[in-house]
């Protein structure tokens, strides 16, 4: 499989741009933690904490071939680690953990999402996003495995494998990579997204039964349009499943980051109940990396980027999705860059990972009036974010994540 490198470096300002909608007003927000590497996934623990996962910057240790960039590897470390953000401070409570990454410390794998249980249990997504077969030469590696951990011991415990179910399985039938990106805890299961399998799958917190209970569908583009141009030849893309939520209706809700060329509006919510079918929920999204409903059931969606990456813009937002499915766009741009993951917080705050594609210079944000915003009254086409980041897109396989 030849690839495609495009290498993206930029710093832009961009302003909300709607479609017959009303332009919103950018919600104020606060830096209360920084100087993350590759923040990803957030949740709050039961201490009232604000906990966040760093997928690290990879090492100088054993490699393993790139999907994304042609000729390069990915080199492991244990750089990785889980931060808590709490009463002012950030410290780093879990450590050691394994990353993989270029050697710049870009296009990163390693604990990707953090979920507890309810017994105060902490739940931890390692994604890999590489070739299972690959993975016997990092040594003995929990990357693209559920794990569980012991913050008092700075341990940790493998619950389930997700690349060598990959390896074994292939439910997608499509290329054999794995990328587990996101979890939830729905009563006794853990449920998973592989972004790199298109799946999304289950298992007991136990670690048995574990299966795909979906699976994201490729889609056929019919006017694609590439760098070199628009072409009237359909092209097929990856369907790269990014996060999961529980929804008031016991359904899960997956959120979707469509691969190369990356069109602009073709991202989707799709719900899948219990005949696991995915149906489309919400579409006219870009680029979407996480979701999260909060009690009123108004979902929340992250838009990582508002273009086609390869533009070189990747402006995104945060937009409120009513359960009427009026949308309304929560914060534009003003700071906030290549957003990865948020949350709601019970003071009715929104939590965002700002900068979650780089090391060293990952933050958290708190959004501090969400609801100020005026809603919107038609379809949104492309929201706003600034960034400065190196991105390499895939034009053929299963795209990696970050």
């Amino acid at each position: 499989m030849k690839l495609k490198q495009f290498g993206i470096t930029f710093l832009s300002i961009c302003i909300a741009a709607f479609t017959g909608t009303k332009a919103a007003e950018a919600a104020s927000f606060s830096v209360i933690a920084d100087g993350l590497d590759n923040a990803r996934g957030l949740t709050f623990g039961p201490d009232g904490s604000l906990y966040v996962t760093e997928a690290g910057k990879g090492g100088s240790g054993a490699c393993v071939p790139s999907p994304s960039v042609e000729n390069q590897s990915l080199c492991y470390g244990t750089t990785g680690a889980v931060t808590k953000i709490g009463k002012g401070t950030q410290e780093r409570v879990l450590t050691g953990l394994p990353s993989l990454a270029l050697p710049d410390g870009t296009d990163t794998a390693g604990p990707q999402d953090i979920k507890f249980d309810a017994t105060g249990k902490p739940y931890i997504a390692v994604g890999y996003g590489s070739n299972p077969t690959f993975r016997a030469t990092l040594g003995n590696t929990d990357l693209g495995k559920i794990i569980t951990a012991n913050f008092n011991t700075n341990s940790w415990t493998s619950v389930a494998d997700l690349a060598n179910y990959e390896l074994v399985n292939n439910p997608d039938k499509g290329d054999v990579i794995s990328n587990p990106f996101s979890l939830l805890l729905d009563g006794n299961k853990v449920v998973v997204v592989d972004a790199g399998a298109n799946e999304l799958l289950s298992a007991g917190t136990d670690g048995n039964n574990l299966n795909a209970i979906a699976t994201i569908k490729r889609q056929t583009l019919t006017n694609p349009v590439f760098p070199s141009g628009a072409s009237s030849s359909p092209f097929e893309i990856q369907a790269v499943p990014t996060n999961v939520a529980l929804g008031l209706d016991g359904a899960y809700y997956i959120s979707q980051l469509t691969g190369f060329p990356f069109p602009e509006g073709q991202a989707k919510i799709y719900r899948v109940g219990s005949d696991g079918q995915p149906t489309v929920y919400a579409d006219g999204f870009t680029q979407l990396t996480d979701l999260a409903f909060d009690t009123e059931g108004n979902l929340y969606a992250l838009q990582y980027a508002n273009q086609s990456l390869w533009k070189g813009n990747l402006d995104g937002s945060v937009i409120k999705i009513s359960p009427d499915g009026t949308r309304t766009t929560l914060l534009s741009g003003n700071g906030l860059e290549s957003p990865t993951a948020l949350t709601i917080g019970a003071d009715g705050a929104i939590y965002v990972t700002n900068r979650g594609d780089r090391p060293g210079l990952g933050q958290v944000l708190k959004i501090e009036n969400p609801k100020s915003v005026p809603e919107s009254t038609s379809i949104f086409s492309f929201l706003a974010l600034i960034g400065t980041v190196s991105v390499t897109l895939l034009r053929q396989g299963k795209a990696k994540m970050f």
